[in-house]
């Protein structure tokens, strides 16, 4: 069997974290500065001796010792003193270092097609109407086969598809442009964030988080000080890599050690504001990853941070201090003391706010996965360097790392952006080709009216001229005729008057 882990000491009581019981997940609790970086990398650096791989964010940029050995000076050689272990080895542990940007280590990507729509719905945060569009989306892009890698595939097929609304409206269900101009919106603000780095290829391989170095677990350390500011695409990242290896790790049963062991730091970012299918969606990640020899560990300020049926799941905790100056706080205290399998001899309430830095609360799983009652200990400190590496070491860790030279060049084959863009131009060359030919129609109807209308011009002058003789030659006799007509109306009102006069005389 492997050695249990020693987490805590108090006297000469010794409390112990079991590996075949690692898998049974577990939670480190407690407020700010009260210690829980030290636990986690106590524990990280005791799988990693055991040959269990880690994955880890480093969130306060201050992990990385890990890979150093420690030393006895400062408050580490006093509470090593302290607690009977002066003549301890000091070492550093086998690590791989990642950052989803490329900056401080390995750059790591997903694709969006891995992703999936619930996720992404989640890192951009769409109501559940635009969800529903983002899903039709995605399997419009699955029935055409085009594969989603980047941001721009995946805003060339929102544009596609609302440019194509009404069909697959009446296909698959309404699609409103608003909803695409939501989606879109977010894509761009995601973009903004330094997402369009994370989302490519080539894309992580889930093994290479699964590796051992001469006997020891590889330790994989994301560096999150930069993706913390993102906590929507920080916290869904993490549950991806979860379900991806819930995905792709066969049934193991009980181990006598975990596969791999999973610490999710600020795990509150992963409930907040999470609707209820994706707490479905973890709960049920959680509660059947175990038996795919996966352990995980969530790190919060409270037991009250994560859901009740999730905390369920977890049967390994350790309490750091919280305080209590607020109701909400006291609240909190009093779910954290209730977490725990009473103990007669201690008041669990008013000890969890009285606790000391490095001062501990603990209950891990027997033999037969039963927990232990609560005690009160100190953590035993890490055997490795507490606090960050230097640039220099930074770099030569990167350099020689296991997976080093295999995700720095992307790739960029072809996907849904060059077959839209392939289908846009082709559009827009019929397009072009049509008014080509409608424009050369109406310049050859242009020139054959032309000449029709000049093959008829010597007949028109002539009819033209014939008709302003006979409009002249009947003017002339008009004028005539009315002149007599005149005269004679005249003349026989006056020349008949004087006939008659000459007649009468």
């Amino acid at each position: 069997m492997t050695d249990p882990i020693l987490v805590a000491k108090k006297d000469a009581a010794e409390f112990y974290l079991l590996p075949q019981m690692a898998n049974r997940h577990g939670v480190i609790t407690g407020a700010t500065g009260t210690g829980k970086t030290v636990t986690l990398q106590r524990l990280a650096e005791n799988f990693s001796s055991r040959g269990v791989p880690v994955f880890m964010a480093d969130i306060k940029g201050d992990l990385t010792g890990i890979s150093q050995p420690g030393s006895m000076t400062g408050k580490i050689g006093e509470r090593m003193t302290m607690l009977g272990m002066a003549d301890v080895k000091f070492e550093g542990s086998p690590v791989t270092l990642w950052d989803v940007f490329g900056k401080q280590g390995h750059p790591l990507r997903a694709t969006v097609s891995e992703m999936g729509p619930l996720l992404m719905s989640r890192i951009l945060q769409l109501n559940d109407t635009q969800e529903g569009v983002l899903t039709i989306a995605f399997k419009v892009a699955d029935e055409s086969g085009w594969l989603l890698i980047d941001l721009k595939d995946l805003q060339s097929l929102l544009q596609f598809v609302g440019e194509n609304a009404d069909e697959f409206t009446t296909k698959y269900g309404n699609v409103s442009k608003a909803s695409i101009g939501a989606i879109q919106r977010g894509l761009l603000q995601l973009e903004q964030q330094g997402a369009e780095q994370f989302f490519g290829e080539p894309a992580v391989k889930l093994e290479d988080f699964i590796q051992t170095l001469s006997g020891r677990g590889v330790l994989n350390i994301l560096a999150a000080d930069d993706l913390i500011n993102s906590p929507k695409l920080y916290s869904t990242f993490l549950l991806w890599l979860l379900s991806e290896l819930f995905e792709m790790l066969p049934e193991a049963g009980d181990l006598e050690k975990p596969k791999l062991v999973f610490f999710f730091d600020e795990a509150h970012l992963l409930f907040n504001d999470a609707p209820p299918s994706l707490v479905e969606k973890i709960e049920l990640v959680v509660r059947l990853i175990r038996s795919k020899g996966v352990g995980v560990y969530f790190v919060t300020q409270s037991p009250a941070d994560i859901p009740d049926k999730v905390l369920a799941q977890l049967g390994n905790r350790v309490q750091h201090a919280l305080r209590a100056y607020t109701p909400k706080e006291q609240e909190a205290v009093r779910v954290a003391a209730q977490s725990f399998r009473e103990n007669p001899k201690l008041d669990t309430v008013k000890t969890i706010t009285e606790l000391g830095v490095g001062e501990v609360l603990i209950s891990t799983l027997d033999e037969k996965g039963v927990p232990t009652i609560v005690e009160k200990a100190f953590v035993v400190p890490p055997v490795s360097q507490i606090g960050p590496i230097t640039p220099d070491v930074r770099a030569q860790l990167i350099s020689s790392s296991l997976v080093a030279g295999q995700y720095e060049q992307t790739v960029d084959r072809e996907s849904a952006f060059e077959i839209l863009s392939q289908k846009a131009q082709e559009r827009a060359a019929a397009a072009a080709e049509a008014k080509s030919v409608a424009d050369a129609e109406k310049e050859a109807e242009k020139q054959a009216k032309a000449e029709r209308a000049a093959a008829r011009a010597p007949d028109t002058f002539a009819e033209s001229i014939t008709k302003s003789v006979v409009r002249s030659a009947s003017s002339s006799i008009g004028r005539s005729i009315g002149t007599q007509i005149v005269r004679g109306v005249l003349g026989g009102i006056f020349g008949g008057g004087r006939k008659s006069k000459s007649s009468w005389f």
